[in-house]
């Protein structure tokens, strides 16, 4: 049973990524999955929004799983978040510029008018948002400052996959990657040197 609850979720998935939460019907959801309608709302019993709102949080949890993968393998902050990018970015090619984040494209269309989506998408993003920022923090800044660089990266993470389908150039991603682990460098730099300097007056 467990293989055929992921079997949807992995289609509604894909068909998200295609064509976006009211792109896709939950017909579309069986065919692609291979599973009867009967299952589908075993598994989600109140139907469309029940199941896109397990997509949003199981997708999200994937996400943030691989982040701290990249962020495992490194001791900066900043190499991680600029591989991030660029994974992103490989992937974007590789399937043919495909939306790589169904989250963002979901949260798009039902901010105004779906609010369990919405909030199902903002404790996503908060997670990444939380997650980077306590490595960010780790590596030397005040909470708030990682707080706030932390929901700049995801935002321009998020910016940058619209921009790049839109021209079909995953350069975008990288380009933008390159900047924000520039801009993370700079202000791990400069929370160094306030602490130097800190430590210099005898605080």
């Amino acid at each position: 049973m467990a293989a055929t609850r992921d079997r949807i979720i992995a289609a509604t998935n894909e068909l998200f990524r295609r064509g976006g939460y009211n792109g896709t019907s939950l017909r579309q959801v069986t065919d692609a999955a291979g599973a009867p309608t009967g299952s589908l709302y075993h598994f989600f019993p109140r139907g469309k929004a029940e199941l896109a709102e397990a997509v949003i949080t199981e997708t999200g949890a994937s996400y943030l799983e691989l982040f701290e993968l990249f962020a495992a393998a490194t001791s900066d902050p900043g190499a991680a978040v600029g591989a991030f990018f660029d994974g992103a970015a490989e992937t974007l090619e590789q399937s043919d510029y495909i939306d790589v984040c169904p989250i963002g494209t979901v949260a798009r269309e039902v901010a105004n008018t779906h609010d369990r989506l919405r909030g199902a998408a903002d404790r996503v993003f908060s997670s990444w948002i939380e997650s980077l920022g306590k490595h960010l923090e780790a590596a030397g800044l005040a909470t708030t400052e990682a707080t706030a660089l932390a929901a700049t990266v995801v935002a321009a993470l998020e910016g940058s996959f619209v921009l790049a389908r839109t021209r079909r150039n995953a350069d975008v991603v990288r380009h933008t990657g390159n900047h924000m682990r520039s801009l993370v460098d700079a202000q791990l730099r400069d929370a160094h040197n306030r602490a130097q300097v800190n430590v210099g007056r005898g605080r």
